[in-house]
């Protein structure tokens, strides 16, 4: 085969890959879902996955932005509500900004949602408030709950699916789930949404490597430096302000 029709070859190959993509409804918002997907978008002069994020605005080449256990549905209620848990206000972005919601579908996939270091065997019996959780289902399965039971109760309560809410009537939602008032089989809306809140915790202030604390803005907003290399430098001087690292980041030597 000649040169030219290899490249030829190349390109419809490409163009295949995206018509497939677009055509498919695997995309949210521009961004593709599902870790594997990831690698059927090549940037040609680099040749290395690239995702359209959303809330950036252009083309990244992270990729953490990308599912691997929610559903799109799962996924955007997921996002609205760690939005009012974690919502945007003067002091700096939201849970959405910082692609909490992204954080917290990792963490399921792992061994996290599935419990997989944690012992989940009977008897089942109520515990004390100090006990922690007592139950059989694991975090994957309090998500599949949660979340049902959070759009079941928009469209009893609101007859609109939990992210066509205001903030407002998404308050009084979660206010409820927070409350124990809803009630859920399998485990309790109290439970779930402790769960979430938590979660949607960790992934604003955990090292983006995770997924989470996007552009390192939740660390900024505490002034914390992250994984530096040391301190030796400046351990000795004034206070001083230092720029956040990041696990992944390059450090200077």
């Amino acid at each position: 085969m000649s040169e030219q029709k290899k490249s030829n070859a190349i390109l419809d190959k490409k163009s295949s890959r995206r018509t497939f993509i677009k055509n498919s409804g695997l995309t949210v918002g521009g961004v593709v879902l599902g870790g594997a997907l990831g690698s059927l978008l090549v940037n040609d002069k680099q040749n290395t996955p690239t995702n359209t994020n959303e809330h950036s605005g252009g083309t990244t080449s992270n990729a953490n932005v990308a599912l691997m256990y929610f559903t799109p549905d799962q996924y955007r209620i997921t996002e609205a509500a760690a939005e009012r848990i974690f919502p945007a206000d003067e002091n700096g972005p939201g849970a959405k900004e910082l692609l909490v919601a992204y954080y917290i579908d990792h963490q399921l996939a792992g061994a996290w949602g599935m419990g997989s270091k944690e012992y989940t065997s009977g008897p089942f019996f109520e515990g004390a408030d100090t006990q922690g959780y007592q139950g059989r289902q694991n975090r994957q399965q309090i998500f599949q709950i949660g979340l049902k039971g959070i759009q079941d109760q928009s469209l009893k309560t609101y007859e609109k699916s939990f992210i066509e809410l205001s903030e407002e009537e998404q308050d009084a939602i979660l206010s409820e789930f927070a409350d124990g008032n809803v009630e859920l089989k399998g485990t309790s809306s109290a439970h779930f949404f402790g769960v979430l809140r938590t979660a949607t915790i960790e992934g604003a202030y955990a090292d983006p490597l995770y997924g989470g604390n996007a552009n390192m803005e939740g660390w900024k907003m505490k002034n914390f430096p992250g994984h530096q290399m040391s301190f030796v430098n400046i351990i000795e001087k004034e206070f001083t302000v230092v720029e956040p690292m990041a696990l992944n980041s390059q450090h200077k030597h």
